[in-house]
């Protein structure tokens, strides 16, 4: 079954027990803020065991968006699931080594 919510900047599919997250754009301090909301009740429903951040059309991440992913990641854990990024362009991709992202988020080829 798949299931889809978001925003113009921010699209979410449901499929089974995965949520996918694209984020378009920047992944900033607005859209942070509605994507935390909108992934945060999926997840309310607990229903998902795996969440993927697909960066196919994120050109920016601030801090904001760093802490979105950490927070997802923590939430993820305490439920046994597990959260992947996939699809980095060079500049987020930096800026998930820079933040030390890399050693806690797995990267899907």
């Amino acid at each position: 079954m798949s299931q889809e919510v978001g925003t113009e900047e921010i699209g979410i599919v449901v499929e089974d027990d995965t949520m996918i997250i694209r984020a378009g754009g920047e992944l900033d301090h607005h859209n942070a803020v509605e994507l935390r909301t909108l992934v945060d009740r999926e997840l309310i429903k607990g229903k998902i065991k795996n969440v993927i951040f697909d960066f196919t059309d994120t050109n920016f991440m601030d801090s904001s968006g760093i802490g979105t992913i950490i927070g997802r990641q923590k939430i993820m854990e305490s439920i046994g699931g597990s959260v992947r990024v996939r699809n980095m362009n060079p500049n987020i991709s930096r800026i998930f080594q820079i933040s030390g992202l890399h050693k806690i988020i797995k990267v899907q080829e």
